[in-house]
């Protein structure tokens, strides 16, 4: 880990490096995989737009959200420098950010073919692989912060803390490893256009991080079910929003198949 300013003075440090690549990554991702699924450029510029306009709604909205977590630590609401952000915000966030300009937008724009609305499952699919990759390497910025951690080991995969130079569980270098594995997994069921990338990816992460917590360390708040921290109870929420996406995918398929047979 390296939680130190790269050049002292300017506040850029590894993290930082790794949330600009991790954005960076998502937008290159977005733009192949639209270029290969044949969106237009049109529809394809509202996304790129949407997406820039979802990541800065979404950084406020990470912000926010830990302010809240801190809350339990600090016992009062405060916003500064040394806030933190929490990737639950920044989802929920940025994908209600997102819905909201895209609909918005889209339905200007796309008036007469509605394009927006008969290819929003593709834009789905490739969207939950940018956010996969940009996840992974936004774990890694962690990882170089030295936030996120996991508990105190004398493990073989320990590794020390800058600040306090003790050696706790990489929980954020396992995450980042398991979000590259569902990247390349979201990629392989893109290409062959399974169609449930979005669902599947709030399934497994849901449940991986459901898992992960039970390893953290770090103070993440309380919630009104005693055994159950906020990142648990959120997971829960992803996996059950995940199944319904299924169900109501699979829904309006069958229904499409018996129109068209009619």
């Amino acid at each position: 880990m390296y939680p130190y300013d790269l050049i002292e003075g300017t506040g850029i440090d590894l993290y930082v490096v790794f949330l600009c690549l991790g954005i960076f990554a998502a937008l290159l991702v977005f733009r192949l995989l639209a270029d290969r699924a044949g969106l237009s450029a049109r529809l394809h510029n509202l996304c790129i737009y949407t997406a820039i306009g979802a990541i800065a709604f979404g950084y406020f909205s990470a912000v926010l959200f830990q302010a809240f977590y801190n809350i339990a630590k600090l016992g009062r609401f405060v916003i500064n420098a040394q806030t933190g952000a929490t990737f639950y915000g920044g989802l929920i966030g940025g994908a209600a950010s997102f819905l909201g300009i895209y609909f918005g937008v889209g339905h200007i724009r796309f008036r007469e073919t509605r394009e927006h609305v008969s290819r929003f499952l593709t834009v789905t699919d490739i969207a939950a692989c940018s956010i996969a990759v940009a996840h992974a390497l936004g774990r890694i910025g962690c990882l170089m912060a030295g936030c996120c951690h996991g508990k105190v080991t004398d493990a073989w995969y320990g590794i020390r803390m800058a600040y306090s130079g003790q050696r706790v569980v990489p929980t954020q270098l396992f995450e980042a490893i398991y979000l590259l594995l569902l990247f390349a997994l979201l990629v392989w069921c893109f290409r062959r256009a399974k169609g449930y990338n979005l669902p599947i990816y709030m399934i497994a992460y849901g449940i991986w991080r459901f898992v992960l917590e039970y390893m953290r360390d770090d103070e993440r708040g309380k919630t009104f079910i005693s055994f159950l921290t906020p990142s648990q109870l959120t997971a829960v929420l992803m996996i059950l929003g995940g199944a319904a996406i299924i169900a109501v995918i699979a829904t309006l398929r069958k229904r499409g198949r018996k129109e068209h047979e009619a």
